[in-house]
């Protein structure tokens, strides 16, 4: 029988190793920028253009290559990053693989140029799907520059999978992120088709969040210190009242390492026990250094996850670290009944010293002189006159002639018309009405039907009848808007501000008024009729986390998603009570719809019950 089993051509090789390593333009991101912090750059920029699919361009001013490490760099498995296996487990590099670039080359044209600051010339290569077509001498700064064209050019199936480019500028971004906090000591900026995105001058961790995330944020920080044999831990948490519907702000970095923990992550959630609401995520910002030794980070190559020797211990310090803090800054509530506040000395009292009170009389004031007399000492002594009291007969005299009078003052006031209490609905129909539907516990109402009877769960109802009507109002561009007597100001981070600028249109097509939308805040001057003034930033945060968990591709289902997020909103909840003719009115709206029997979200609005059902019960 023939030999069966052959090596596989390096092109081949690669392409395999690229589907595990390049996932989407932002795997090459940050391939790109942790190969930019190795080679101990101070200012890396990133230029992207059409989200990553035209152009991704990553320059740094680091160590640079020579011409050997220039061309063996695109080489599998070759790196500067380790020597041996145990090398593995004392990693101070982001890269170690030696698999980022050759993946990369395999399926798109990269064009490399690098420059040692000793060197007069630099090295220029190009590659296009692991074929090197041209190697020259260039002139170039120090530093390199890397660009990556047309990527997936090769493999037409895996670029038609990728979603649109507001969904993979969102993941471009993120990793941005990621890499950005990480290493607040590196200048970084971002270019997306010409304009600048962020521009994040070196600076500490502090200022490098809030640049990142807008100049609202700074008041949202705790600081968390702490340090042991086992753990250092340094960063910030969110106040429990600024808590989000997303999980957008939590990063955990491990040894200035992005990575993803979900048992970790258990650990800052159980800290805020008892200060979030349900269905809000605590923001942290938490840097973790321990031992290389103690970790492994060769679990997958996007090298998002590792293995802790000891994470019992790191869970135990971390959410006792986090907890302190929101004690120690006041965060959390502290139940301490032997202290007394009143009795505390402020800081500024620290070193002075006490000195006797002093008191001061008048000694001319008399309460029983008749008039004001001005004292020696320059003040007014008050008079008090002691007046016999009246009799009790006096009470009525003069009543009956006052009486009269009154009564001739208001006969001859003359009114323009009666007034009349009226109602907008005939007492009739509200007493017909009152017959025809029940509301049961303020969460279902309950009508009668020629075959027996109707219920109804009122929220799912709403949200079917606001659906349609908001869809109605983004497609006819025809809604209503109630102007605010104040501009309403509200601050979002980049990220949010990209989303919130595609969902505009739609926005304003459903009664939003935008006057300003600039830079991390947007200044809002009229809202739709049923919109509350009070809630429009939940709304606004609700919606952005519905965006964001089901990443709309086209412009339809961004306008779909739109409506739902809205109505889920600011549909009436369970337990609120209606009147009768708001629950009739409830009703008729719903069997007006298109899709009267399911909710936005697929779920049964109402259910029937015959008198057959009702005689079944009774058998």
């Amino acid at each position: 029988m023939a030999d069966i089993i052959q090596l596989l051509p390096d092109h081949v090789a690669n392409q395999i190793a690229a589907g595990e390593v390049v996932q989407r333009p932002a795997s090459v991101v940050k391939e790109l920028l942790e190969n930019a912090i190795d080679a101990e750059s101070t200012l890396i920029k990133l230029i992207v253009k059409d989200a990553g699919k035209t152009l991704i361009q990553v320059i740094d001013d680091g160590k640079g290559m020579s011409v050997t490490d220039a061309r063996l760099s695109f080489e599998r498995h070759a790196t500067s990053k380790i020597r041996s296996a145990e090398d593995l487990f004392s990693l101070r590099t982001k890269g170690f693989r030696g698999e980022a670039l050759a993946s990369i080359a395999a399926i798109a044209h990269v064009e490399l140029k690098t420059k040692q600051e000793q060197d007069e010339l630099g090295t220029q290569i190009e590659i296009e799907g692991s074929e090197v077509k041209s190697q020259e001498v260039v002139v170039t700064p120090k530093g390199t520059s890397i660009s990556v064209k047309h990527l997936f050019f090769n493999i037409p199936a895996r670029r038609n999978f990728l979603k649109s480019n507001n969904v993979e500028l969102r993941h471009i971004i993120d990793e941005f992120h990621r890499v950005a906090l990480a290493h607040p000591d590196i200048a970084f900026v971002m270019v997306h088709n010409g304009s600048e995105s962020f521009n994040l001058p070196k600076s500490n961790y502090r200022q490098r969040v809030v640049n990142i995330f807008g100049g609202k944020t700074n008041e949202k920080l705790v600081p968390v210190e702490e340090e042991t044999e086992v753990l250092k831990i340094s960063g910030f948490v969110g106040k429990p009242e600024f808590a989000r519907k997303t999980k957008n702000e939590q990063f955990f970095f491990v040894n200035n390492r992005f990575i993803k923990s979900a048992y970790l992550n258990h650990a800052i959630s159980s800290a805020f026990e008892g200060l979030m609401k349900d269905g809000s995520y605590p923001s942290y910002f938490l840097n973790l250094i321990v031992d290389p030794k103690t970790i492994d980070i060769n679990i997958h190559p996007t090298k998002t996850e590792i293995k802790f020797d000891d994470e019992h211990t790191l869970y135990a310090i971390l959410r006792s670290s986090v907890k302190h803090s929101l004690g120690q800054f006041n965060i959390a509530p502290v139940l301490d009944f032997d202290r007394d506040k009143n009795l505390d000395t402020p800081y500024h009292y620290e070193g002075k010293r006490s000195s006797n009170p002093t008191i001061e009389v008048n000694r001319s004031f008399n309460p029983f002189q008749e008039e004001k007399s001005q004292s020696k000492s320059g003040g007014f002594s008050t008079s008090y006159k002691k007046e016999p009291a009246a009799q009790w007969e006096s009470l009525y005299v003069g009543l009956e002639s006052k009486g009269t009078q009154t009564h001739q003052e208001f006969s001859e006031v003359q009114f323009e018309s009666e007034p009349e209490n009226q109602s907008l609905f005939n007492e009739n129909a509200t007493i017909e009405s009152s017959q025809r539907t029940y509301q049961l516990h303020n969460k279902y109402i309950i009508s009668t039907i020629k075959s027996g009877m109707l219920i109804i769960d009122q929220h799912r109802a709403h949200q079917r009848v606001l659906y349609e009507g908001l869809l109605k109002h983004t497609t006819i561009k025809e809604a209503i808007s109630q102007q605010l007597l104040f501009p309403l100001e509200l601050q979002f981070s980049s990220t949010e501000m990209e989303l919130l600028k595609q969902l505009k249109e739609d926005l304003e097509h459903t009664g939003f008024v935008f006057s300003k939308f600039e830079d991390n805040r947007i200044e809002i001057t009229g809202v739709p009729v049923n919109v509350p003034e009070s809630e429009v930033s939940i709304i606004l945060e609700q919606l952005i986390s519905d965006v964001e968990q089901e990443v709309p591709d086209s412009n339809f289902s961004a306008t779909d998603l739109l409506a739902k997020s809205l109505s889920k909103s600011l549909a009436i909840k369970a337990g609120q009570a209606l009147t009768n003719m708001e629950q009739e009115h409830l009703v008729n709206s719903l069997f007006a719809c298109k899709e009267p029997s399911v909710s936005p979200t697929n779920r049964t609005t109402f259910i029937t019950m015959s008198v057959d059902d009702f005689d079944k019960k009774f058998m």
